[in-house]
């Protein structure tokens, strides 16, 4: 006789979740459950209601209707610290630190450890307990280190860090591997499996499947703020969850357009700096999609910057159509006809507290302009024609861009670049942490700007988006270009391996 196994118990129920925003139905009628030790991910497209259960669940917004249980006792929110103290705690894709404050002082903000009957901070006591949880997690950061010094990705962990200080019986992971290495990746999942393992319950948010197959125990899918399937990871592949979200096939996310290739408009040769790249040189061609990949920490975001002025090489030479050129600063680089995608959209690709009007016409301010005076009539119809064509999803064009998921944030941090009509646009992660529709549109408008006769760099993380959109593949590694690969040479053995130091092409 065969024993069936006890359902593990519910420790988050979420019933008939609602909530409206002005012009935009964000979640309607959403019901989902977290049982104790194990994996739920939530899957859909950003603007899928995925962020807005998120900030219902740690108490930054409050639902027009519905109800949510923890431990099967009905809990009202009505700021962030209720949801902390019910057992929640949230990892977000954009962490938010103190910068001029140490590791400890992040990790413990707002929950300090204090001296037995002393209201004073316990210094050492802090500093332990923050060695511990990052010893827990294998990451070599000083405690005593200040963020400011930090990378991305170490910034990244730190978010990791903070939640894991907090002990949660709900641990919501939204993107938390967006900016991490391979290895930074597998230490993650090493605690997530430590999470499930102590019994919490975890909901894992990516847009990476991969991930979601190998950690994720069940699956809810979210499309336009309504519940369309949830159910085992286990009893669906990549194809149904994808389906799921988007109504569209794996196939249809990566829709290469075959453009005739012409002749080099733009060369970069031994371009050098003293700590983040060595000896660059590589060509552009007109109507080319040159995809840049590599490990975190190999260059590339350093080398494009270089490139656009924003930081300056030792040594090497740009040439733009035959002609030297010298770049000092993004003004020269857009003049010469460039545009930079940056990686990190929120502190470098757009203004937050400004609408999307005006974010994505920024560049465009003086050619919308007459006499000194703004043409707000052009400035909104540039603005309703970029975001139609890159289906940017919004209340109205008036609304701040913070207020935006984050792939919507990306869509218009690229509309304001395109609409400068460059010659060459240089695109660094530039669907990281969006959803499989917002990645296609992204994608068909790299076909579209190619078939136009510019040329795109494409720097991704993302093995697959640089084979299924790039014609040359160049792999660097440890700030150098270690191998370069046509479309059909560039399969994922040869494009990792050499990524990875393993095996460096001649």
């Amino acid at each position: 006789m065969v024993r069936e196994t006890a359902p593990k118990p519910v420790i988050l129920e979420v019933n008939g979740l609602s909530k409206q925003f002005p012009g935009v139905k964000a979640l309607d009628d959403v019901s989902l459950t977290v049982r104790a030790g194990e994996v739920m991910a939530l899957v859909g497209e950003n603007g899928a209601g995925k962020s807005t259960i998120v900030k219902i669940l740690t108490g930054i917004y409050k639902p027009d209707g519905g109800s949510i249980k923890v431990d099967g006792t009905s809990v009202n929110f009505v700021r962030p610290s209720d949801s902390w103290l019910a057992g929640i705690s949230a990892i977000h894709q954009e962490t938010s630190v103190f910068e001029e404050l140490t590791v400890a002082e992040n990790i413990f903000m707002g929950h300090q450890p204090t001296k037995p009957r002393v209201p004073l901070i316990d210094w050492r006591d802090m500093h332990q307990r923050a060695q511990e949880i990052l010893d827990r997690m294998d990451v070599p950061i000083s405690t005593r280190a200040l963020v400011r010094d930090l990378s991305v990705a170490q910034r990244h962990i730190l978010g990791v860090a903070k939640a894991l200080s907090h002990d949660a019986q709900v641990v919501i992971m939204d993107e938390p591997s967006a900016s991490l290495s391979r290895r930074e990746i597998e230490q993650l999942m090493v605690i997530v499996r430590q999470l499930r393992d102590e019994g919490k319950g975890v909901i894992f948010i990516s847009h990476k499947f991969d991930e979601i197959f190998e950690i994720a125990d069940r699956y809810t899918v979210l499309r336009d703020g309504e519940l369309v399937g949830d159910g085992d990871i286990s009893d669906v592949n990549q194809d149904d969850l994808v389906k799921l979200m988007v109504g569209r096939s794996l196939d249809e996310v990566f829709p290469k357009v075959d453009v005739p290739i012409g002749e080099v408009v733009f060369s970069v040769d031994g371009f050098t700096h003293d700590t983040e790249f060595d000896d660059i040189s590589f060509t552009l061609r007109k109507g080319e999609i040159l995809g840049f990949y590599g490990l975190v920490g190999a260059g590339r975001s350093e080398l494009m910057q270089a490139i656009f002025g924003i930081t300056h090489p030792r040594s090497g030479t740009l040439v733009l159509d035959g002609v030297q050129v010298k770049i000092d600063s993004p003004v020269e680089a857009m003049r010469a006809g460039l545009a930079y995608v940056p990686e990190d959209r929120q502190h470098q690709g757009a203004i937050l507290p400004m609408s999307i009007r005006k974010n994505m016409t920024l560049p465009l301010i003086e050619q919308l302009s007459h006499r000194g005076f703004l043409n707000r009539r052009k400035q909104l119809g540039a603005t309703k024609e970029m975001g139609a064509r890159l289906s940017v999803k919004a209340a109205h064009w008036d609304q701040q861009v913070e207020d935006l998921s984050g792939g919507n944030q990306q869509k218009v941090v690229i509309g304001k670049w395109l609409a400068t009509r460059p010659r060459i646009i240089i695109l660094d992660e530039p669907t990281k942490g969006i959803d499989i529709g917002s990645k296609a549109a992204v994608h068909e408008f790299m076909g579209e700007l190619v078939a136009q006769g510019l040329s795109v760099i494409l720097v991704s993380s993302e093995l697959e988006e640089v084979r299924g959109m790039a014609d040359r593949v160049i792999v660097m590694h440890e700030g150098r270009i270690r191998g370069e690969f046509n479309r059909r040479d560039a399969t994922p053995e040869n494009i990792v391996s050499v990524a990875s130091g393993l095996e460096l092409a001649a």
